[in-house]
């Protein structure tokens, strides 16, 4: 809804119109919100679209969206039902002095389109509560009805109608808990019958009908994946004699076309969502497991940056993108070429050695590189958990993820394929990080006081942060104080206009080495074959609804994060509750406004809402007692017992 709002602020040609969003607008076009002007429609000036923000008397702002405009003004009796953060309509009410102010005429989106329902059962009466706030749902049902479920039942609620729209199943199943995930952002697995149809329709890639592409099949590619990945992206070739590096990506654009089905779901979903025991691809598995994704010993599609590197430099000296096709001569997991840098693996023929003959060369080229771009950009370190589930969908184990020499290797080559495509527009789709605000600066300033860090400022933010960083190593905290750092960062979005990376400390930067993943890399690849073919019509075609599309994407980035890690978190608190009574090891996270923990102990990364009679400091070590688990909410309660000396 919201990326229909903002083409609608901006201009709306009705091809670009979907058949779901045609009854809105010809509905907002008979109750004159809309306009047509020319061949577009867009509000009529009265009328803006945004999110609103309550205020703490009643009243509220409506924050416009895809217009650099003040917010309006909004009194307690013009706000109708609308709720904090959802999307509306408002008429602005220009004969009124004072702060510029607006009246909701329609509430067309709410905060949380979809949420989860579950039948509870507390003092003798059955209700049907939310089962993130465990506030009544606002669904109709008398008790009779809640009757025939059993307690726990949960549903999927539509919030705009006040309906349910589907019984996901029982609290009790550990199976339930991905369904839930799954309907909070309205999420599916499966695809249409006619996006598989059209997936499976593409032949095998026969190099006789590409005569126009480049022939790179010679060359030795690999890949280089995490062990348990099918979808594989990205294949490099480094050329040691002329220093050359070959980035060769999934040409996904060859087989999603603009407008077409497979495209219009790949949008909708906009990421793949990775969970532990499984992945929900962007696009159908024909595509993103086989005919896309570069796998060994099988000509495919790709298409490739050839960067040239000045030996000394290691700038980028010339630089080209192009059609191609390749022949991966090996599928390597992170794990195997780490065994190789430790002499632990071997060649077994001749096309691993001839592969194998220039990763230890790139890896030197890949080393220089990482340290010349951390002098102006950040290495942050920060957990990433690994959790395995069994076939009943329960914890087995988990881990903390690290980052390997083959990890950071594979992590330069994509970053100079990024920013060589970041080159080549002015306008497009960007990978943008802005530094943080001065507010969050001062506040990490007096957390990392409280710790014993004492923050002096140094010349730049670049120097200021190495300087926490130096003085958290000899701490011993690096990667939580890093945590600290992340977390008083603006978060990196998805832009049409270029606003450097601050993270990175790249000028321009953007993403273009994912297309089976994420819809943001396929947008970059549709808009650089436009310019590369001189294709102004297309070019312009791809960059009508740019604005729209970033913030979208970005959402949509945002919503795929969430459904992991919210699924994670239900995993956890099953487990915690098969363990109240139990002590286990935590570190202390926050202290403002709560307590929080996390466990690191058997298990790690689980979040862990604590109360202490004793007096305990950030980063503390601590054991606790597991008191109570709530598997609806996920919250996991528990008392310190005893602090931990370190």
């Amino acid at each position: 809804m919201k990326s229909l709002l903002i083409r609608l602020t901006l201009g709306l040609y009705d091809q670009d119109i979907t058949s779901e969003e045609r009854p809105k607008v010809d509905d907002w076009l008979a109750k004159s919100y809309v306009i047509k002007d020319g061949l577009q429609y867009r509000f009529h000036s009265k009328y803006r679209a945004g999110e609103i923000t309550l205020a703490q008397n009643g009243t509220a702002y409506l924050n416009s969206i895809g217009l650099n405009v003040k917010d309006l003004f909004i009194d307690d009796g013009d706000l109708g039902d609308a709720k904090n953060g959802d999307l509306v309509i408002a008429k602005r009410l220009l004969a009124k002095r004072g702060t510029p102010s607006a009246k909701v005429v329609e509430v067309v989106g709410r905060a949380q389109t979809y949420s989860v329902a579950f039948v509870s059962y507390k003092e003798n009466r059955r209700s049907l509560l939310d089962i993130r706030t465990l506030h009544p749902a606002g669904v109709i049902m008398d008790e009779k009805e809640l009757g025939s479920y059993d307690v726990g039942t949960v549903f999927k609620v539509d919030n705009l109608t006040s309906t349910i729209m589907e019984v996901l199943g029982n609290l009790d199943d550990p199976k339930v808990d991905e369904k839930i995930v799954l309907a909070q952002y309205n999420k599916h697995d499966q695809f249409t019958d006619e996006v598989i149809a059209l997936a499976k329709s593409f032949e095998e890639v026969d190099a006789s009908f590409y005569p126009e592409r480049k022939d790179l099949r010679a060359l030795p590619f690999c890949t280089i994946d995490p062990v348990t990945a099918k979808d594989f992206d990205d294949a490099i070739c480094w050329d040691e004699k002329n220093h050359i590096l070959y980035v060769a990506i999934a040409d996904v654009s060859e087989y999603v076309k603009p407008f077409g089905p497979i495209d219009a779901e790949a949008m909708y979903r906009g990421f793949s969502i990775y969970l532990p025991h499984r992945s929900i691809p962007m696009l159908p598995r024909q595509l993103s497991e086989t005919l896309c994704s570069l796998q060994p010993h099988v000509d495919r599609l790709s298409y490739v940056f050839e960067l040239h590197l000045d030996r000394d430099t290691l700038e980028v000296s010339h630089s080209d993108v192009y059609e191609a096709i390749i022949h991966s001569k090996r599928r390597f997991n992170y794990e195997e070429i780490d065994e190789y840098f430790e002499g632990r693996l071997q060649p077994k023929n001749d096309a691993e050695k001839e592969v194998l003959a220039y990763i230890n060369p790139l890896r030197k080229v890949t080393d220089r590189l990482r340290e010349k771009r951390l002098k102006v950009g950040f290495d942050f370190r920060s957990d990433e958990i690994e959790m395995k589930l069994d076939q009943a969908g329960e914890i087995i184990s988990t881990t903390v993820s690290e980052e390997t020499p083959s990890h950071s290797l594979i992590e330069d080559c994509m970053l100079l394929a990024n920013k060589a495509a970041a080159s080549m527009y002015e306008r497009g789709v960007f990978r943008i990080h802005e530094p943080p605000s001065q507010t969050k600066i001062q506040s990490l300033y007096n957390e990392l006081a409280g710790i014993g860090i004492f923050v002096e400022p140094q010349e730049n933010m670049k120097e200021t942060i190495s300087f926490i960083q130096k003085k958290a190593r000899e701490m011993n905290i690096e990667s939580d104080v890093d945590t600290l750092i992340i977390q008083a960062q603006r978060r990196a979005r998805y832009s049409p206009d270029n606003h450097g990376h601050f993270g990175l400390g790249f000028e321009k930067y953007t993403h273009f080495t994912s297309p089976i993943r994420r819809y943001s890399d396929l947008i970059v690849h549709r808009l650089i074959k436009a310019i590369k073919a001189n294709d102004t019509e297309e070019g312009s075609y791809v960059l009508r609804n740019i604005e729209s599309l970033t913030i979208a994407v970005s959402e949509k980035e945002r919503e795929s994060a969430d459904v992991e890690f919210r699924f994670m978190d239900r995993k956890y608190a099953r487990w915690a509750a098969k363990h109240v009574g139990k002590k286990f090891k935590a570190r202390i996270e926050a202290t403002d406004p709560h307590l929080i923990a996390k466990l690191n102990d058997e298990i790690v990364g689980a979040t862990l809402h604590v109360r202490s009679q004793i007096p305990v400091m950030l980063f503390d070590d601590v054991e606790v007692i597991i008191e109570e688990v709530d598997i609806a909410t996920t919250k996991i309660s528990t008392t310190v017992v005893q602090k931990i000396a370190k």
